[in-house]
């Protein structure tokens, strides 16, 4: 399965992407991914992008070998909410 969302300034983003385990190395996620690609450019969209783990060959194969091209790297950083100090505890 895999899903698109609304375009925004002609960029649909694909996400969503699953195959279930017992089905997985047919070449299901690439095909899907290659349809609602497909379907999102001649629905109008000038670009389609997904955000895809790094560290996963498989999927970055897949996703490469029907088109998508690595661009940026992204991260997400975690911080740890500070402790209250005793004057706001109530």
């Amino acid at each position: 399965m895999a899903w698109l969302s609304r375009p925004v300034a002609g960029v649909v983003r694909v996400s969503g992407v699953y195959t279930p385990p017992e089905r997985r190395g047919r070449g299901f996620a690439g095909g899907c991914v290659a349809h609602v690609s497909q379907y999102a450019l001649s629905a109008g969209a000038t670009t389609c992008t997904l955000y895809t783990d790094r560290a996963n060959p498989t999927s970055n194969h897949i996703y490469q070998a029907v088109g998508y091209i690595p661009v940026a790297n992204a991260a997400q950083w975690r911080f740890p909410l500070a402790p209250r100090p005793p004057s706001a505890e109530r």
